[in-house]
């Protein structure tokens, strides 16, 4: 059961929205397909999740943010670069290649009206191949799809559980 949270006169009521189970299976075969792909296309795991990561705060998704906090752990990632993450420009510990993912992820997600990223192209072209970018470009504009899709059905965050499948 897929539900989300109403806090009314200091109580706190369960609201279904739009439980997974009444979505078309066509929506979600589609959805889970596209993620099938991105997570096998040989992007570095951590990376991702660190872009899904960050692209879930952006969101405010906290069913993202609890799913992926969790499956970064999992891929090795460390706890403190996740908790800083909104302030990677601030810190030392984020590479260059991770700095160029996180500003595109950002540029993608917030999408500047008539703005181009000529730019951040030419700084992920230091660090990864034309295929590279647009598996990248793939993995942001899922992130950010279903970050959207789980905020709009309502989906209960804090219970996520990460599978143990062997990673590509």
């Amino acid at each position: 059961m897929i539900s989300c949270f109403v806090i009314l006169s200091n109580k706190i009521k369960t609201m279904e929205r739009i439980s997974f189970r009444d979505v078309p299976a066509g929506l979600v075969e589609s959805v889970t397909g596209v993620q099938r792909y991105i997570d096998n296309c040989g992007l570095d795991h951590r990376l991702l999740e660190l872009l899904r990561f960050r692209v879930s705060q952006i969101n405010s998704c906290a069913y993202c943010l609890d799913m992926h906090y969790k499956e970064a752990i999992h891929a090795g990632e460390e706890p403190l670069r996740l908790i800083s993450v909104s302030a990677w420009r601030e810190t030392p510990y984020y590479s260059p290649a991770e700095q160029a993912v996180l500003a595109f992820a950002e540029k993608l997600t917030h999408m500047p009206e008539e703005e181009h990223s000529d730019d951040i192209h030419e700084e992920l072209s230091r660090y990864f191949s034309k295929a590279e970018i647009a598996n990248i470009t793939a993995a942001i504009i899922t992130i950010n799809m279903w970050n959207r899709l789980v905020r709009s059905f309502g989906t209960t965050p804090g219970k996520y559980k990460v599978k143990e499948v062997a990673l590509n």
